[in-house]
């Protein structure tokens, strides 16, 4: 008897142990919930290095949604593009994890975004990509839905503008700076609306992806691709065609951050950075042109109101024109006989402005300001005030890569995460 009870006992524990087991493994299987927007096939095929590396990982998340988001050429077609090259690695790709995605499931959730950037305002119309933000968001889950930005940030102002509530649903990491200034107005709408977000706002740690100055010799920019790419797969060959293989990526961090690190804090260390709450972000509003003296922070918005005559034309109309650095801003009609533009620094500068108009009154008006770190720096009376939620780059010295504010919090794991992806890539044959 003593012999038969010991073996039900010890028949419970084998149970026991293979249910916690079970439900070890499928705790270990719960897949981040992640919705990309990109501008690939804009001017820069950086987000073409990114979608390849998001699809040699496909297989770690649930990928629900891809926008194209872009204000240049790019449009679906440019990520169904990526999607062919990973449909043909697939079958070696499955060798070493079966769980990676069918390319099929991928172009279903592969969805147009917006072409124009938004006006003053802040939005224009739904698209089917911000639709889709909404669908996704709306998803029952326990999770929340994890918005990558790569480009522009219209799409999530529009959907956030169109179903407000889907605010504490969503969770965006948005790679700004240069982003940010070309989708300043979708921005402040956000920030003046949406405070409560949930948000990463990444202006500048995510240079530490290719800024290799502290990297290995084999892990330079310039060395990766021979060392671990040249000739493996479809999408290794493709590489190539993007910065003649040369690392950049600078997308990449977002997804990253979900991979590696405790994505519920952002205080704390991430292959994507590691990054400070923000209780404001900064703002400067110029009543007329500005001056050499006049200094901002970098990444801020800046707005510049003009008057100007009374006219009988829709408000957020295209009057004027200013040029800084050689790139053209609209400037729109408030209404009231109100004009302005706003403007966001990609990086500490001293730059110049011309504006230009039909309008007597808006042409011609010229203006300098000077742009300085960290952002956001000390509270101003006109910049936007923030939620409990929203993260900027850290503004240590010590964590700066030049006068990239934060860099080094993503540089500083280089050799790990690309000798991590380093190992996928030899799952591709020569």
């Amino acid at each position: 008897m003593s012999g038969y009870l010991f073996g039900l006992r010890f028949i419970a524990i084998l149970f026991f142990l293979f249910m916690y087991g079970c439900e070890e493994n499928q705790q270990e299987k719960i897949k981040p919930r992640i919705l990309v927007s990109t501008d690939i096939g804009g001017t820069d095929p950086d987000d073409n290095q990114s979608m390849i590396h998001l699809l040699m990982y496909a297989n770690e998340f649930q990928i629900e949604g891809l926008v194209s988001t872009s204000f240049q050429t790019g449009t679906t077609q440019n990520i169904l593009e990526m999607i062919d090259l990973y449909e043909k690695d697939l079958s070696e790709l499955k060798k070493h994890a079966s769980d990676f995605p069918n390319p099929n499931d991928l172009r279903a959730v592969t969805k147009q975004g917006t072409k124009k950037g938004a006006p003053f305002r802040g939005y224009r119309e739904s698209t089917e990509g911000s639709n889709w933000i909404i669908k996704c968001a709306k998803k029952q889950s326990n999770q929340p839905l994890w918005v990558l930005v790569w480009g522009g940030i219209e799409d999530v102002a529009q959907a956030l503008h169109d179903a407000p509530e889907i605010e504490d649903k969503i969770r965006v990491y948005w790679i700004g700076g240069p982003n940010k200034k070309w989708g300043a107005n979708a921005y402040a709408y956000i920030a003046e609306n949406h405070p409560n977000l949930w948000m990463i706002e990444n202006n500048a740690t995510y240079r530490g992806w290719f800024m290799d100055s502290e990297s290995p010799e084999n892990l330079k920019g310039d060395t990766y691709f021979a060392n671990y790419i040249k000739g493996r797969g479809h999408m290794g060959k493709d590489f190539v065609n993007y910065y003649d293989g040369r690392i950049k990526m600078g997308d990449t961090p977002s997804l990253a951050y979900v991979m590696n690190g405790k994505p519920d804090d952002p205080t704390t260390e991430s292959w994507g950075g590691e990054f400070i709450k923000i209780s404001h972000s900064s703002r400067t509003i110029f009543q007329g042109n500005s001056r050499i003296n006049d200094t901002v922070k970098a990444y801020g918005i800046q707005e510049w109101y003009f008057k100007g005559p009374e006219l009988d034309i829709s408000q957020d109309s295209v009057c004027f024109t200013m040029e800084i650095s050689k790139q053209i801003w609209p400037g729109y009609y408030l209404g009231n006989g109100v004009y302005a533009t706003r403007y966001s620094s990609k990086k500490p500068e001293t730059a110049s402005y011309k504006t230009s108009s039909a309008i007597p009154e808006l042409d011609g008006q010229t203006g300098q300001y000077v742009s300085i770190k960290s952002w956001p720096g000390k509270k101003d009376k006109d910049d936007y005030t923030l939620g409990d939620n929203w993260y900027g780059d850290r503004p240590d010295e010590d964590l700066f890569l030049k006068d990239q504010q934060g860099a080094k919090t993503v540089s500083k794991h280089r050799k790990a995460f690309l000798m991590d992806w380093a190992k996928r890539w030899k799952w591709l044959n020569n």
